[in-house]
């Protein structure tokens, strides 16, 4: 079955952090090498928030007891297609963390996040999070790794 245009992607918060994965382990991984919050795709019938609850215990062996849906991401990439993201934070959950198949999670202080290999995109969303930003839709265009253009709620900002 052809995977779903819909995903979602989490930032779990901790301790004035972040539960980061390290893209390091799928081969032929469009996020390779790249540090990205939990999620993934929806499968057939889910809601964004069962989809959320599922991936994340899948990634990660945690459950979330508290969760906000902070915005919808369009990605677009040539040769990738279009995805529609549906982002999340995080602030409590339960249970002990796994090791994850995609790569190795890791917590790191928000202070640090933008030293890592990140999407630039992704340096959009996430200052977006760290000002509280309300409710918002986010338009990523990529070429490869590079990005080309960046509209918020409508808005070109890249």
């Amino acid at each position: 079955m052809k995977k779903s245009p819909m995903t979602t992607l989490c930032y779990i918060e901790k301790d004035d952090s972040y539960l980061m994965l390290h893209r390091v382990s799928k081969k032929n991984d469009v996020n390779k090498d790249k540090w990205i919050g939990v999620g993934g795709h929806f499968e057939e019938g889910e809601s964004p928030d069962e989809c959320l609850m599922r991936e994340v215990y899948e990634e990660t062996g945690l459950t979330l007891t508290s969760h906000r849906f902070r915005g919808i991401v369009t990605f677009s990439q040539e040769g990738y297609g279009t995805e529609y993201m549906c982002l999340y934070t995080a602030d409590g959950f339960e249970g002990e963390m796994k090791p994850c198949s995609e790569g190795v999670l890791e917590w790191v202080k928000k202070e640090d996040i933008l030293k890592l290999n990140l999407w630039k995109g992704d340096l959009i969303f996430l200052k977006l999070l760290k000002e509280d930003a309300p409710f918002f839709s986010l338009k990523l265009v990529y070429e490869g790794d590079e990005l080309t253009e960046a509209v918020l709620d409508g808005k070109t900002i890249i």
